[in-house]
């Protein structure tokens, strides 16, 4: 089962397409560009939707989903976090 997809192996996110994404989940992800799998370990439950992060992140960060810039990091993310409005924020302004 695919639980996150992402287009381009050099994202940072990967985006959820299942319900029911719960903390210590192994969650396997599709790198669609590639037509290949990742594996990665939930470390808090994820909705539908929402970013799951594939690597650790610092604030000042540059986040990738999709294969093009989307925002900024503003709070730590360690890979399996939730990825969101509470630690990613547009560079626009």
């Amino acid at each position: 089962m695919v639980h996150f997809v992402l287009h381009d192996a050099r994202d940072t996110v990967a985006v959820v397409v299942v319900e029911g994404v719960k903390a210590g989940m192994a969650l396997n992800g599709w790198i669609m560009d590639e037509d290949r799998e990742i594996l990665i370990h939930a470390r808090q439950d994820i909705p539908i939707g929402h970013k799951v992060a594939l690597k650790d992140m610092n604030p000042g960060d540059t986040v990738y989903k999709y294969g093009i810039d989307m925002g900024r990091v503003v709070a730590p993310i360690a890979a399996g976090e939730h990825a969101h409005v509470q630690n990613i924020k547009t560079k626009r302004w």
